[in-house]
């Protein structure tokens, strides 16, 4: 065989009735990458990831075609020229601010144009053009010639290009995309998708637009107009001021961004499209790059599929043969449907086991004709039965809302092994006549007896319940008297696995582990004003998706449950993510009552003072003008009142963000400061006073958070709907909205807070004997630092001087600068950087503890905390300084918050149980940071504040043995403020 791959070129003149396939390929590329986990090759340990992604895309592109006779006349896959384009001379800003490619992607962009060739397929690209502008062209002379285009992306800025003829085509969600489509996501036709785009601009891009106007405006203003020059003609006629002003003040913007979002479609190009006719595949050639590669589930397909004998075919020697190959041989899915079968994972290491089985179960196909409507008990009976015997099953809930605290439940999915799922439909409503009616649809079963046949299978300790963000589930089946148990939660072993690189939600995870796309939430139920709920869903449609989510999760437990014991993370996942998932949920069940007359008058009182605000500012400014508009502000600071530090954005438009008017009010000009002040007051209003009573539950009459396990790298928990965690602890306004959150009659609000958790963890991890040592024997560490820094005796020490070493002790923490130290204590930057210097001069360990860190997350890519959980900050190594700052900064802290995170974890999970075993009534409501809310009953504050203070000072034995020791805060009171 040769050494090298030549493309094989069909000229053949395109006509009428061909079918001319247009593949962007830069777009495939990305799309590979980013849907699979890292894969190396092992001969050499060569990135290759995207090139396996990208070659199955491909391969499953052309069968898929000729499965569905649209057999394709020509072909090519396009790629984009590194090189400038026309574009960059119109605007030099233009993709200004795209990032670097990952590195281990860019050795694959070369290999990716060689796999194109080894399927013997046009790789197309043009120096000055980009990919799109390629497709573009080829689209016009194959309309011309009487041709059928489908361009294979989901590109937005490719959806101008569909007509009569011409269509795109999704191939990661198997999705069709004609003018309908393009209606519905833009709100125009195709042929207006340039002038709505030219509009609301594209930030990825790097295309300016008009400031203040999305889509939807856009859409509409197109849609009144006609184009965008029309409108542009008219814009003084446009009632609403901020719009004409907006539309004036930068219609040579929207000028430039319509070039910029136009398609060129008359490149000259240098590969006539007569040239793109189909050849057949090689196999012989396909399978030599192939097998280069170390891509054996492929090879074996290709082999199958064109008949040539794999092993009597050499790897290509121009790609390195590999030594040896990286995928256990895996046959396709029969034609029939079946499974494809499990190669044998014997005798392998728990990450070689881990990684085969990935494999294998990747390479199942789904099917959806397997998957059941249940719409009897007695095949119900069977399947719980089945589900009994199998003693695994995942499960997952479909219910009229978001909100677990008030969703109804639709109906109910299980899966017990791939392609073997179920749906059990409960409560769907029928649709008649094109309209709603109330009464419940047929071939339901009846949500009572349905309940009874699953509660003892939910229940059963005997079988391993599997979902996908359980929480949610375990809080709705809950309210129907059912608890769940025991389980495993699919999105919380990824989160263990992998914080801190990538999203966590089915969706991606499936997308990335198995190389599927599931069906979209929205592609059932509508979107926007057209939505609908999920008990309106027929119940077919309903089933498909349903049912495809159970069999998601449950290949996603199968491919990622191994991987805990390869890569030694089961007790991190036992011990910290798994026992939360109830204890989180009674909480959210329980919530916390508030006083709606003390948040009315806040309301008031705010309003009053953001009045007041509102006046000195117009006086302070010399004008009237919007307070709320970033833009008329700035033209006050900057243009009118000539302040200093002025920087514009992108858009034309003086910046006016918080650091910014921090900075002038440290230099002692009042309007930023009072801006700053009548920002907090709004926001404090709109967030809490206002929106705190909206939450109320109709039911309960309390508030009911959500906790979001998985959100953060530390572990840390996050709160929404409302958030809980971000009220202000040190402002007045803050302790006033605390206040508002209270006790029932009869009980008490109980706050156990960790005292200066993070500072003692750093004396126990960076080893700082001074700290150590006052920590232990109970000396006020800020006034230790003051003491040790500046020579100030402990006894007597001036408030100022304290002050200045507490901001250091915790500025330290989160990798304060001279400048940010300054802001803060209202100091030249140079004394500033003088206290920080000294400060590692006397306690040098922590500098080593810094640099420590660093070096070692550089080399890993993770930081551990304490207790094994692992906080990864893959771009700790990017070569753009201001992202390797931020995470090295991140990876410095996160050893201490996530290890304060896995403290307060152990003691929710303890505190519970000790409670109940004492006998105490106490139930904890909130948790917010390094503090646990309890409501107590009167009678029991001493009993439940010392039980508590014990569980939460020795949470981290026998995991942890701390030298430093931990103290808790504990106080019992009429609302959260004073107990606080």
């Amino acid at each position: 065989m040769s050494e090298t791959l030549a493309p094989a070129i069909a000229s053949r003149p395109v006509q009428k009735g061909d079918h001319v396939f247009l593949v962007d390929g830069s777009s495939y590329i990305f799309r590979a990458y980013h849907a699979l986990p890292p894969l190396t090759r092992k001969s050499d340990g060569l990135p290759v990831g995207a090139v396996a992604g990208f070659c199955n895309m491909l391969w499953r592109l052309l069968k898929e075609a000729n499965e569905a006779g649209v057999k394709p006349t020509h072909l090519a896959v396009i790629f984009d020229h590194s090189s400038t384009t026309f574009r960059n001379a119109l605007y030099d800003q233009y993709k200004a601010h795209r990032p670097e490619p990952p590195e281990d992607l860019r050795p694959q962009f070369g290999l990716i144009r060689q796999a194109v060739v080894a399927f013997n397929v046009p790789s197309i690209e043009q120096k000055g053009f980009e990919a799109d502008d390629l497709i573009a062209t080829y689209t016009k002379q194959a309309v011309a010639a009487g041709a059928d285009v489908t361009i294979v992306a989901s590109d937005k800025d490719l959806m101008q290009l569909i007509e009569p003829g011409v269509q795109m085509l999704d191939t990661m969600k198997g999705k069709t995309i004609g003018r309908d489509e393009v209606i519905e996501k833009f709100g125009v036709p195709p042929e207006k998708v340039a002038d709505v785009q030219a509009l609301a601009g594209d930030s990825v891009d790097n295309v300016p637009g008009v400031p203040g106007i999305g889509i939807k405006t856009a859409a509409q203003l197109i849609e009144t107009y006609g184009d965008l020059e029309t409108l542009l003609e008219r814009a003084p006629e446009i009632k609403q001021p901020k719009r004409r002003e907006a539309l004036i003040a930068n219609a040579d913007l929207a000028r430039i961004s319509m070039q910029l979002v136009t398609l060129d479609r008359d490149v000259p190009l240098a590969e006539p499209i007569d040239r793109l006719g189909v050849r057949p595949v090689i196999g012989e050639q396909l399978i030599a790059f192939l097998k280069a590669m170390e891509f054996t589930t492929l090879t074996g397909r290709v082999a199958a599929a064109t008949g040539v004998e794999s092993g009597a075919v050499e790897a290509n020697s121009a790609l390195v043969a590999p030594s040896r190959q990286t995928e256990a041989a895996q046959a396709p899915a029969g034609p029939d449907g079946a499974t494809a079968p499990i190669a044998d994972i014997a005798g392998l290491t728990p990450a070689a086991h881990a990684a085969e089985r990935a494999r294998n179960i990747r390479a199942l196909p789904f099917d959806h004709s397997r998957y059941e409507t249940i719409r009897s008990e007695e095949r119900l009976l069977d399947f719980v039965a089945r589900a009994t015997e199998r003693g695994v099953v995942a499960v997952d809930t479909e219910t009229t809302s978001l909100d677990p605290m008030q969703a109804e439940l639709v109906g109910v999915s299980l899966a017990i092994a791939p392609n073997e799922a179920c749906y059990i439909p409960l409560a769907h409503r029928g649709e008649g006549d094109g309209l709603f009616t109330e009464g419940l649809v047929e071939g339901q079963l009846e949500i009572r007896a349905a309940l009874a046949i699953l509660k003892p299978l939910l229940e059963d300790r005997s079988v391993l319940k599997v979902a996908q963000n359980l929480k949610y589930d375990w809080l709705v089946l809950a309210r129907y008297g059912i608890e769940t148990a025991p389980f495993d939660d699919t999105m919380l072993i990824s989160y263990v696995l992998d914080a801190g690189r990538g999203a966590h939600g089915m969706d991606p995870l499936s997308e990335k582990w198995l190389g599927h796309t599931p069906i979209a939430y929205d592609d059932v139920t509508g979107k926007g004003k057209a939505r609908i709920t999920f008990d309106r869903v027929p119940i077919e449609r309903a089933s498909a998706y349903a049912a495809e989510d159970a069999d998601v999760t449950l290949r996603l437990w199968q491919v990622l449950k191994p991987r805990l014991v390869a890569e030694g993370m089961t007790t991190v996942y036992e011990t910290l993510e798994r026992p939360m998932v109830p204890v989180l949920a009674s909480m959210e069940r329980r919530g916390i009552s508030i006083d709606r007359a003390i948040l009315s008058r806040l309301s008031g009182e705010f309003a009053q003072k953001a009045g007041a605000l509102e006046a000195e500012i117009q006086e302070l400014a010399g004008q009237p003008f919007n307070v709320g508009s970033p833009k008329q502000l700035g033209d006050i600071l900057f243009g009118v009142m000539g302040l200093p530090g002025g920087t514009k954005t992108a858009t034309g438009a003086w910046a006016t963000g918080a650091s910014i008017l921090e900075d002038l009010a440290e230099q002692g000009y009042e309007l930023p400061q009072k801006i700053l002040d009548w920002r907090q007051l709004s926001k404090l209003r709109s967030t809490y006073t206002d929106a705190l009573p909206t939450y109320l539950h109709p039911e309960t009459k309390r508030v009911h958070t959500s906790y979001a396990l998985a959100a953060t790298t530390t572990g840390r928990l996050s709160s929404s709907e409302p958030n809980l965690q971000n009220i202000p602890v040190r402002t007045e306004a803050g302790r006033k909205i605390r206040a508002a959150f209270i006790a029932d009659p009869g009980h008490k609000l109980v706050s156990a807070d960790y005292s200066q958790i993070e500072l003692r963890l750093l004396a126990e991890i960076a080893d700082i004997p001074q700290l150590k040592n006052a920590f232990a024997n109970g000396i006020d560490i800020h006034a230790l630092t003051a003491s040790e820094m500046f020579g100030v005796p402990v006894e007597g020490m001036p408030g100022d001087v304290r002050r200045r070493a507490k901001a250091i002790n915790f500025g330290i923490i989160y990798g304060i600068s001279a400048f940010g130290l300054a802001n803060q204590l209202g100091i030249a930057r140079e004394e500033a950087g003088a206290y920080i210097k000294r400060y590692f001069e006397r306690f040098p360990g922590i500098r080593d503890y810094m640099e420590e860190t660093k070096r070692s997350c550089r080399d890993l890519g993770y930081v551990t905390t304490l207790f094994g959980r692992r906080c990864h900050y893959p771009e700790i190594a990017s070569k753009n300084a201001s992202i390797r700052a931020f995470n090295e900064r991140a990876a410095i802290n996160a050893r201490l918050q996530g290890t304060a995170a896995d403290i307060i974890r152990r003691a929710m999970i303890r505190v519970e149980p000790a409670l109940a075993e004492a006998g105490l009534r106490a139930r904890m409501l909130l948790q917010v940071h390094d503090e646990l809310i309890f409501e107590v009953p009167e009678a029991e504050i001493e009993p439940t504040l010392a039980l508590v203070t014990r569980v939460m000072e020795h949470a981290p034995s026998p995991a942890v043995a701390l030298s430093v020791p931990l103290s808790v805060d504990a106080r019992a009171a009429d609302n959260w403020d004073e107990a606080h």
